[in-house]
């Protein structure tokens, strides 16, 4: 018998380690005791690694599309409108009609390439443009006070509610005889009764008209119906389940809700100032800035699971912290993110216009928008008339609340999601409100042009309350002894003042003594603006730290040239500093504490009052001739020569 060739090495090694995929091992065998049929064995599987994937390889820019054509219309865009001097909301709008399904997106359609500058997920980007009107009914809250209220309570709750229930009731008239149902003619009403405050307070800031007649009356009714929003909103929810009539169902549904929401209001008031006096001991913008997201968010949310609108929650958490020393702090934090959060729901309101319903029934469109505008400017004009206002003030009111505003979108969308309107009812009011609003800076122009040509004495009207002292405060940097001791003077003559510091235990000290102290950073520009630099009378900075004496006259310096600006200075070399920043006086601590000391003491040592006089008299003369070198006025009270005794 011939012996079997033995096989080479290598294929017994090919065998062993790469043998048939039915007979590959799927782990390890180990056998633990016995042998046999006895033996015991467990088996451990192999894992097999995987391939690594490329860093790149979920990268989807679609993703991120949404968010940065949003960013390109706040970076280019609106700067743009701004520039142009009109207002950003609409270029925010504009951009959105563009940019939205009824603009580019329908040329995707036939231009594929389009897509990737087209607004096609209008519906995610409509959940955070939600925030913008929490925002800014939480900054509207911020703006109030009991104080302010209770001087503005005339044109506030009686002008103001006048205008809106007025026009709610002859607008919803007008939408019923057009053959709208009960409900949706309510609804309509209430929502063209609105007005635009994210467009007409920029109008008249802008034109610096704020303070004037025209200004005060215009805010009070904006005022009032941003109130009323929550209530509004509230109402169109009850039309949307039909529980209007049945009184008992209505209570049961709200009764929870106003339980929570007072239940929120105490906790507020225990837990908001100690939160922001932790977080300012920590001096960090960030854990501030965190805060204020998170006191809005908060009670948003809390005001939506409680059944209320979240904007109420908002406005709630707003008017709680209006009472608080960190007020104007929480403004200048939050301002960024308010007029973001406002772009993108303005943007997401231009994408969701279809303006095609103006190019196929202009004249329903067009006559709802002017028949909107006529009713409500009507009857703003009669009522301001009534209550005393001068004509060229009524004109050029009834010229901005006349249009309407940001709040009926959000009322309309919430109508035809709840049934109460159909929807092409709630778009083509849509177009008619935004069509309305892009007029709002050429009224405000016209207007402005029209109180010109009728300008007479510029006197107060009886309907608005006596002129806030606090425009022509004087507005004091620090609120250490220094600080305090110029605050009890000029209290001494009636002058009104407020201070600002950062010492959050400072402050809580003096506010309980009536002090009007706020905390913040004065070395920025748009908190002075929150603090009203642009009508005050002087600005006196005490503070310790002479880099931040130096950063607070540079900004005030840059906002107001003309304001009378006196600083605080730590010595003469720190006082040309100031002079040269631009302020009127400086005061050298050091030098004038040395000259009352030496003064005390050569009196005390017997030398004669006149001698003594004539020698601090000439020691000021060497320090006037300093600061005059530093090119300070010789009128400067630095500077001065004293009186002789």
């Amino acid at each position: 018998m011939r012996p079997r060739r033995p096989e080479p090495l290598g294929s017994q090694f090919r065998q062993f380690f790469s043998p048939p995929r039915s007979a590959r091992p799927r782990g390890l065998s180990f056998a633990l005791y016995g042998s046999g049929s006895a033996r015991e064995s467990i088996s451990l599987p192999f894992v097999r690694a995987r391939e690594p994937k490329p860093l790149n390889g979920t990268f989807d820019p679609g993703v991120y599309k949404e968010a940065l054509l949003f960013l390109a219309t706040a970076g280019v865009v609106a700067p743009l409108f701004v520039r142009l001097r009109l207002s950003p909301v609409l270029g925010y709008m504009l951009a959105g009609v563009a940019l939205g399904p009824f603009g580019l997106g329908k040329l995707a359609e036939r231009t594929p390439w389009l897509a990737a500058l087209a607004l096609t997920n209008v519906e995610a980007i409509g959940r955070l443009a939600e925030f913008g009107v929490v925002v800014l009914l939480f900054t509207i809250g911020l703006e109030l006070s009991f104080e302010r209220l209770k001087r503005m309570r005339r044109l506030v709750f009686e002008f103001g509610l006048a205008q809106l229930v007025i026009c709610s009731w002859l607008l919803g008239l007008a939408a019923f005889a057009l053959g709208y149902s009960p409900a949706a003619a309510a609804t309509v009403g209430a929502a063209l009764s609105l007005s635009s405050t994210a467009i007409v307070i920029p109008v008249l800031a802008e034109r610096k008209r704020l303070g004037a007649p025209v200004g005060r009356l215009t805010f009070a009714a904006l005022l009032l119906q941003d109130l009323a929003v929550a209530p509004l909103l509230v109402l169109v929810t009850m039309l949307s389940n039909g529980r209007v009539g049945n009184l008992t169902e209505s209570f049961l549904t709200l009764g929870p809700a106003a339980l929570a929401l007072a239940a929120a209001i105490v906790a507020g008031r225990l837990v908001l100032r100690p939160l922001f006096r932790s977080v300012a001991l920590t001096r960090s913008p960030e854990f501030f800035m965190a805060a204020c997201l998170l006191v809005v968010l908060g009670a948003a949310l809390t005001a939506a699971a409680s059944g209320l609108s979240m904007a109420l929650g908002a406005f709630i958490a707003g008017l709680l912290l209006a009472e608080t020393e960190f007020r104007r702090e929480i403004q200048v934090t939050i301002e960024p993110f308010k007029g973001l959060l406002l772009g993108l729901f303005f943007v997401s309101v231009g994408a969701e216009l279809d303006l095609s319903i103006l190019v196929a029934r202009p004249g329903e469109t067009l006559g709802l928008a002017a028949g909107l505008f006529a009713i409500k400017a009507v009857v703003v004009f009669v009522l301001a008339r009534l209550f005393g206002a001068r004509e060229r003030v009524a004109i050029e009111a009834a010229l901005l609340l006349g249009p309407g505003g940001e709040f009926a979108f959000v009322m309309l969308a919430a109508a035809v999601a709840g049934g109460v309107l159909a929807d092409t009812e709630g778009r083509t009011l849509l177009v008619a409100v935004a069509l309305s609003m892009m007029a709002i800076p050429m009224l405000g122009r016209l207007g402005a042009a029209l109180a010109k040509r009728k300008r007479g004495p510029d006197v107060e009207e009886a309907l608005v309350a006596p002129p806030d002292d606090a425009s022509r405060r004087v507005i004091i940097v620090g609120y250490g002894r220094v600080g305090a001791l110029i605050g009890d003077m000029l209290d001494v003559h009636a002058i009104p003042f407020i201070a600002v510091d950062v010492d959050p235990r400072l402050i809580a000290r003096e506010r309980r003594d009536g002090k009007p102290v706020y905390y913040g950073d004065a070395s920025r520009e748009d908190f002075l603006r929150r603090c009203g630099i642009e009508t005050a009378r002087a600005l006196v900075v005490t503070l310790d730290a002479p880099k931040a004496n130096e950063a607070v006259v540079a900004a005030a310096r840059r906002l107001r040239p003309d304001i009378t600006l006196i600083a605080r200075a730590r010595d003469a070399a720190h006082a040309r500093t100031l002079y040269e920043l631009g302020v009127s006086d400086a005061v050298p601590e050091t030098i004038e504490a040395s000259l009352q000391l030496s003064e005390a003491t050569l009196v005390d040592l017997g030398v004669p009052m006149g001698l003594v006089i004539a020698s601090i008299h000439e020691k000021r003369d060497e320090f006037r001739k300093l600061l005059v070198a530093a090119g300070a006025s010789e009128k400067s009270r630095g500077a001065r020569r004293p009186r002789k005794a």
